[in-house]
C-alpha cells in the first residue's frame, strides 16, 4: 500500500462536506432534495455509460473509441457536480445567509473547498 493510499479515503465521495469520513452530515432536505428523482435518474443513465466502458474493454473496442466514451462519462459525471452545487449554493448556502452569523462563514468555506475540488477534476 503507498502512502497515497493509506492517507486517502477508499471512497472520496462519501466524506462529509469538511472532508472528515465518517463524521455526520447536515440533516435534509437538502437543496438537491425536490429534483432528486431527476438525479437519480440522471445517475443511472451515467452508472449505463460506465457499465457501457466496461463492455468495450471486454470486447476488444478501439483505443479511441474507448477514450470517447470516458470523455462522455466524465463530462456528464461534471455537469452532475455542476447542478448538485447550483442547488447547494440556491438552498443551503443561501439558507445559512438568511440565518446569519459564523454559519455562512462555514458554509461559503465549504462551497469553495468543492469548488476547488471541481476544478482539480
Amino acid at each position: 500500500m503507498t502512502a497515497t493510499e493509506e492517507t486517502t479515503p477508499a471512497h472520496p465521495a462519501a466524506a462529509t462536506p469538511h472532508g472528515t469520513p465518517g463524521a455526520p452530515s447536515p440533516q435534509g432536505p437538502h437543496g438537491y432534495s425536490k429534483d432528486k428523482d431527476a438525479h437519480l435518474k440522471r445517475l443511472r443513465r451515467i452508472e449505463g455509460q460506465i457499465r457501457g466502458l466496461q463492455r468495450m474493454v471486454d470486447e476488444d473496442v478501439y483505443c479511441i473509441d474507448i477514450l470517447t466514451q470516458v470523455s462522455a462519462s466524465t463530462k456528464a459525471l461534471q455537469s452532475f457536480a455542476l447542478q448538485l452545487l447550483e442547488e447547494h449554493l440556491r438552498h443551503c448556502v443561501a439558507h445559512a445567509a438568511q440565518e446569519g452569523g459564523p454559519e455562512i462563514d462555514a458554509k461559503v468555506e465549504e462551497a469553495t473547498a468543492a469548488i476547488a475540488r471541481l476544478l482539480r477534476t
